[in-house]
């Protein structure tokens, strides 16, 4: 299992697998649902240049979309992480958001995929303490952070707000 930088993997199944998500799925945002193809390549040139810092909108951090990738190659999940928060997502989105594709759901993806988001977390952007928040209704979600180390820390009418070392995944 591996995570590869979205503009990095085989384009085809990058794009195939961006757009098995909608636009917004229990929290997790799909900026490229819908697009097509060029439109899609494009987007991708934003998102190298967001990891890199480059030209973001006011109120933007650098942040990395990661493919996961399953020993047989498949694409299987996309795992966001920003490289550090700003007032907003300390108290909202946090560092880490993730999806797994439909087919590949309930069977350990996307624990797998956090564990291996959270090391770069720590090694790559020296990120102790990793915030991520989950909708209420996404038992799920909630299950594969606290499978992860993530202790609730606030809640509020839709949401959980949770922390976890970065360094309990190793």
């Amino acid at each position: 299992m591996q995570l590869i930088e979205a503009w990095m993997g085989d384009l085809g199944k990058t794009y195939e697998l961006f757009q098995q998500f909608p636009a917004d799925e229990n929290g997790f945002e799909n900026d490229a649902a819908g697009l097509n193809r060029d439109e899609f390549d494009a987007y991708l040139r934003e998102l190298k240049n967001t990891a890199a810092g480059i030209n973001l909108p006011e109120g933007y951090v650098p942040a990395t979309k990661y493919i996961l990738v399953d020993d047989d190659g498949a694409y299987v999940g996309i795992f966001n992480l920003r490289h550090r928060l700003n007032d907003f997502l300390r108290k909202g989105p946090g560092h880490i958001g993730y999806g797994i594709a439909p087919a590949y759901r309930g069977k350990g993806y996307a624990t797998a995929g956090l564990k291996l988001t959270l090391e770069k977390a720590h090694n790559e952007f020296g990120i102790d303490e990793a915030y991520l928040s989950v909708h209420k209704t996404n038992v799920a979600s909630l299950k594969v952070q606290q499978h992860c180390g993530a202790r609730i820390d606030h809640e509020d009418n839709t949401h959980y707000y949770t922390r976890i070392a970065t360094t309990s995944t190793h």
